[in-house]
């Protein structure tokens, strides 16, 4: 993770390592997240999705009002995702392909980084 990104969210910790650049968050993928644990911040993997699986913890979740997720939703369960770019799989496959496709999101063309909420 860049220095910058570091400084910015005043990691104190990093478990990381130094990552090759990423063009994105992909879903079903690691990413760095940023967690409180205790007084001090710290940068961490997680998975970018939306069900339970193993491996790294999930940091997607759709449905806040499911009970499965319930627990999750507390204070101490809180990260930030910081990408430059993410992509959701869209709601319905192309017909085309019979695939899902990818929707990229980004704060605009220049792709700065930005945060937003996990859990």
């Amino acid at each position: 993770m860049h220095v910058g990104t570091r400084a910015l969210f005043r990691v104190m910790n990093r478990y990381v390592g130094n990552l090759a650049p990423m063009p994105g968050v992909f879903p079903d993928y690691p990413t760095p997240v940023v967690r409180n644990v205790g007084t001090e911040r710290e940068m961490v993997m997680m998975r970018w999705a939306c069900r339970p699986a193993g491996g790294y913890p999930d940091t997607n979740i759709h449905n806040t009002t499911s009970p499965h997720w319930r627990g999750w939703l507390k204070p101490e369960s809180r990260c930030l995702v910081p990408p430059n770019s993410f992509a959701e799989y869209a709601p319905e496959p192309n017909p085309a392909t019979g695939k899902k496709d990818a929707v990229w999101f980004a704060l605009n063309d220049d792709r700065p980084l930005f945060a937003f909420a996990g859990i």
